[in-house]
């Protein structure tokens, strides 16, 4: 620190980038985001390409001085095209997001270009993820399958996932369930909680020679211990028929319950079914009415179709009252 400052009031601009840093992350002083900015700011001034960036991140986020993101996308520029390649990603970013400049997503997929090809992991998860959805470059799972490798080979636990997905589905490669356990577990391992749905999901498929429910169990309640909703959604599953453990539909409520409430589309089916029929809960219409009708909006064909059903035998005025139910709860939940 003492030899930071004495070199920073020397105008050594990397020393002042340096003692920026120490200051925004409270390493060896008081954190101190003013203190940071001024630091930065010294070293920007210099143009000094990592102080650009930081004092851009600063201004993104609205650390040490007001939130602006015209000023952030000026930074970041700066710094970018000097080829520094964390700048030339969260220049990416803004245009993707359009922040401080128009929505763009070929300008997104240019910078992430850009700094994928020096190597950061971010921007090549994200150049996959453009690939992958076709936004600003022509779908492409082969590309996408490349972005999202180099970015796992950095222990990219999103991108581990991604292609894990890519070989559990055959996009851009051959199908391939062992390898897509591979990288699943790679990124479970690392905590990913979409990861640990995935492998608990691959586990429970009958048409794999992976079929583990054992291990589907195990995958699936840490993620649904973090409140991951597919996997509390598939935990309930378990519990309802079974597999794995003794059969529950206490427990297999519960779950199924939690992922409803968090928008699940099967899981606000199962619970309308549920009161339609009786089943587990007491017969009422009008919580069947307003399930189905959260899960319809999502685009459910059983639930709108259930619904329709299930309207036939209701008055105007419940039927208005279920419509109701279904507003409050989404507003609740918003």
């Amino acid at each position: 620190m003492k030899w930071y400052r004495l070199a920073a009031d020397q105008k050594n601009a990397l020393a002042q980038y340096n003692l920026g840093f120490l200051y925004t992350n409270g390493t060896g002083v008081p954190q101190d985001y003013a203190e940071a900015v001024k630091w930065f700011r010294l070293a920007a001034d210099q143009e000094n390409s990592g102080g650009q960036n930081n004092l851009g991140f600063m201004y993104e986020y609205g650390y040490g001085v007001p939130q602006d993101y015209a000023e952030a996308v000026k930074l970041y520029r700066l710094a970018a095209d000097q080829g520094n390649a964390l700048a030339q990603y969260n220049l990416g970013l803004m245009y993707y997001n359009g922040n401080g400049v128009p929505q763009d997503y070929e300008e997104a997929v240019k910078w992430y270009r850009l700094a994928a090809d020096q190597g950061n992991a971010d921007a090549q998860y994200n150049l996959g993820l453009m690939y992958n959805n076709g936004e600003g470059i022509p779908q492409d799972y082969a590309e996408a399958v490349k972005w999202f490798r180099l970015a796992a080979d950095q222990r990219y636990a999103n991108a581990q996932n991604n292609l894990g997905f890519m070989y559990d589905n055959g996009n851009g490669v051959p199908q391939d369930y062992e390898e897509a356990v591979k990288w699943y577990r790679l990124a479970a391992d690392q905590g990913d909680v979409s990861a640990q749905a995935n492998l608990g999901f691959l586990y429970t498929k009958g048409t794999s020679d992976l079929q583990d429910y054992a291990e589907a169990l195990k995958w699936f309640r840490l993620a649904a211990d973090q409140g991951n909703a597919l996997a509390q959604y598939n935990l309930g599953l378990m519990y309802y028929n079974g597999n794995g453990v003794p059969q529950d539909n206490v427990e297999a409520l519960e779950l199924n319950r939690l992922a409803a409430d968090q928008g699940l589309a099967d899981a606000q089916y199962n619970l309308g079914f549920m009161y339609d029929n009786g089943v587990y809960l007491p017969q009422d219409d009008l919580e069947a009415v307003k399930w189905y009708r959260l899960a319809a909006d999502q685009g459910h064909v059983s639930a709108k179709n259930n619904k329709a059903v299930i309207e036939k035998r209701m008055t105007k005025e419940q039927i208005a009252e279920g419509q109701r139910l279904s507003r409050e709860w989404f507003n609740e939940h918003q």
